[in-house]
């Protein structure tokens, strides 16, 4: 196969060389039945990226914080805002060494840019899936030209789980931006048309996106992609790669990037080598000791859910990795193959297992998914759009059902709030299925691709969004009013047999913990003057004369006034019960 560059012509030449022709590479023909020559403006492209980047950050504040991530990262970033403190970790005023600090720094810096608030415990998140989705395209570009670039793009956005994960305050999604630029870097520097300084530049990408996932998650920043080479290799019977990754140069910068940090955080608290590294890496990967674990196939219906309008190329994207390989020496579509099957296999094995582990699978999925819908005809692509319309019409007819749902936790009110919002959402990727399927008949096959991602897209948003009228409930928001109408500076507040998330954040204040450390154990070990390790010191400290107010479960709420403790009601919900030491006037 000849290496050459061809322009894209489905895209409009205004467009430009420098972002949408395809990079010099492996020139793949395109039928003529899906080159929609001329189809989509570089005004129909730019308008859609400000629409899709406004409903992407302008909506992080829509939402209240849900237990136990955001309101752990959101406050953790906010006690490292207000102390001063970078390097020891605090959470509700206690050492904290599960993860390193490369979010919570990032949430810092947001908190000192725009304040402390909802929105901008989330922006690390949402420029992390931002961030992942462009490095993505990028790569894409460079193999498989422009027009694969932006259908790899619209796969990302259309996966709900990437969405979701942008817009919710966790590690997950800062690790996987992180592996996507390794990724991509990864790509990029293995071109066969590329430059001495271009694949070194690419290569440093990749490895100081190593070191910043090292910053957020730990050692499986370089464990993932290392493994993913390690697979590849077998595979591909390619060890020449090894030779390309600029190793020394490459190691010394991710050592410049993380060393720091570590030796610091070591040199101020000497427990700490041990804990992070044999207790929540070795011990979390190969036991339950965080009570996180689950079945083999915990993974496999979570892939389904979170890729679910594009798993019907399942088998195009599996019959991809053996396509055009055979002419060059490096093997992108297998090494997307290997990506993905590694890090899902390696997860799936974890004695801990929860729901954004598999994210940095996605962009993977995402080239291997345009390779795929680009080579889509309309008759193809036809079938793809009826199947979805089938699962949005059958969501939508399920929404009576939806609003009989309810629990002692989540009452059936809440569903039913909820019900005009999933309706909303299914209506929206109904109408918008149509619409492609119309453009499609048309013969304006990538228009109605485009479409099709975008109501993806935009009926999860309006479904997150309207989340809230559950989410609120476990949030504890509406606790805070009647706590801070009974709180004055300096009263303790203490969370009996209970470690609340968020309301650490909402309060902008630490709770003394009462017998149950949950997560915090180990920061009780080490400063065990800062909570009360059992009952009875409680109730000491509450009949003190002390004012005080306390959290607890109703269980627990019921337990102590068996036990004839004196307590003033504050606030409840459905979850929780807020309570004084004293009647509501005393303050």
């Amino acid at each position: 196969m000849t290496n050459t560059s061809r322009p894209d012509r489905s895209l409009h030449p205004s467009l430009g060389p420098a972002l949408l022709t395809p990079g010099p590479g492996p020139f793949i023909p395109v039928p003529p039945q899906l080159s929609d020559a001329m189809e989509l403006s570089a005004r129909t492209l730019w308008v859609t990226l400000a629409a899709v980047a406004g409903v992407w950050f302008l909506t992080l504040g829509a939402r209240h914080l849900l237990p136990s991530d955001e309101g752990r990262y959101a406050e953790i970033a906010r006690e490292m805002f207000a102390t001063g403190d970078w390097v020891t970790i605090r959470y509700n005023g206690l050492k904290y060494f599960e993860k390193p600090p490369f979010a919570l720094w990032m949430t810092a810096l947001s908190y000192h840019a725009f304040g402390v608030g909802e929105w901008q415990a989330r922006l690390w998140a949402a420029i992390s899936g931002a961030l992942g989705l462009a490095m993505t395209m990028w790569a894409t570009r460079r193999w498989f030209g422009a027009r694969v670039a932006i259908l790899a793009g619209l796969v990302l956005l259309a996966a709900p789980l990437w969405n979701i994960g942008s817009h919710f305050n966790s590690l997950d999604i800062g690790v996987s931006g992180a592996l996507a630029c390794v990724l991509a870097g990864m790509l990029v520097a293995q071109h066969p048309q590329a430059t001495p300084s271009s694949r070194r530049n690419a290569m440093w990408i990749a490895w100081g996106a190593m070191a910043v996932a090292v910053l957020t998650k730990g050692l499986i920043g370089i464990v993932l992609p290392g493994l993913v080479l390690v697979l590849y290799t077998l595979l591909a019977r390619d060890w020449s790669v090894w030779r390309r990754l600029h190793a020394v140069s490459g190691a010394l910068l991710l050592l410049a990037l993380t060393a720091p940090w570590f030796v610091l955080v070591s040199l101020r608290n000497p427990e700490f080598a041990q804990f992070f590294f044999i207790h929540e890496h070795w011990q979390r990967y190969t036991s339950g000791v965080h009570q996180r674990s689950a079945p083999l196939w915990y993974f496999v219906p979570l892939l389904v859910a979170g890729f679910a309008p594009w798993i019907g190329l399942s088998a195009r994207m599996a019959a991809t990795a053996h396509d055009d390989e055979r002419e060059i020496s490096f093997k992108p579509r297998l090494l997307l193959v290997a990506w993905a099957a590694t890090i899902f296999m390696f997860f799936s094995a974890s004695g801990s297992k929860l729901p954004g582990y598999i994210l940095p699978i996605f962009p993977a999925l995402a080239m291997l998914a345009a390779l795929a819908l680009d080579r889509l005809d309309s008759k193809a692509w036809n079938r793809q759009i009826w199947g979805a319309l089938a699962v949005a019409s059958a969501g939508l007819l399920a929404s009576p059902w939806v609003g009989r749902l309810g629990s002692d936790s989540t009452p059936n009110e809440l569903y039913r709030a909820f019900v005009p919002w999933f309706a909303a959402a299914c209506a929206i990727a109904i109408a918008g299925f149509a619409l492609a399927r119309r453009l499609n008949r048309e013969g304006r096959i990538l228009r109605s691709k485009l479409v099709f991602g975008l109501a993806v897209f935009s009926a999860t948003t309006v479904g997150l969004l309207g989340h809230d009228t559950l989410g609120r409930n476990s949030s504890g928001i509406d606790l805070v009013a009647p706590m801070r109408a009974a709180l004055t500076p300096g009263m303790p507040v203490y969370g009996v047999r209970l470690l609340d998330h968020t309301l650490p954040f909402y309060l902008q204040r630490s709770i003394t913990l009462v017998e149950a450390p949950d997560e915090l154990e180990f920061g009780t070990r080490q400063e065990p003057h800062k909570w009360l390790p059992t009952l009875a010191a409680f109730e000491d400290e509450w009949s003190s004369g002390r004012p005080a107010l306390a959290i607890m479960s109703r269980d627990t709420f019921a337990l102590l006034r068996s036990r004839n403790v004196i307590m003033y009601a504050v606030a409840e919900s459905p979850r929780r019960v807020v309570v004084a030491s004293f009647p509501k006037a005393a303050p």
